[in-house]
């Protein structure tokens, strides 16, 4: 009997990695007040760039997108942004359809991305960054 391959992928444990040490960070990570997201409608190749409030609808074509969470590196830190977000393509009469719902971050777009025909969204930025106010003023 052959042994079994780990189901776990290699992109995940590293998008893990990556997720734990952004949000555990010793410094601690910077929360966003929300999320500077751009996204590429394949069919006309146009580049669109929109913010996402923490918790608010942002329709881009036909999706619909919610940012649940944006956290930042601190400065003193290798650069980078990742959001919580939940994706879902909205047709006139049909259910609305969950396409993404998870991790994205923004030095790595590929790592955990969007997969559909039309279009591609990935984060940019947080936005409205809090400090946890320890290192003085900003």
């Amino acid at each position: 009997m052959m042994a079994q391959k780990p189901t776990m992928r290699p992109i995940a444990v590293l998008a893990a990695a990556l997720l734990a040490g952004l949000i555990a960070s010793p410094a601690g990570a910077l929360e966003g007040g929300g999320a500077l997201l751009q996204g590429l409608d394949k069919v006309t190749a146009r580049i669109s760039s929109f913010e996402a409030p923490i918790g608010a609808d942002v329709r881009f074509g036909t999706l619909d997108l919610v940012v649940k969470r944006c956290v930042k590196a601190p400065p003193e830190e290798s650069p980078e942004s990742a959001a919580f977000i939940e994706i879902q393509e909205v047709r006139p009469e049909e259910a609305p359809r969950v396409l993404f719902s998870g991790w994205m971050f923004a030095s790595s777009p590929a790592l955990s991305a969007l997969e559909h025909p039309v279009y591609d969204v990935w984060v940019k930025d947080c936005l409205n960054v809090k400090s946890d106010g320890s290192s003085g003023p900003r």
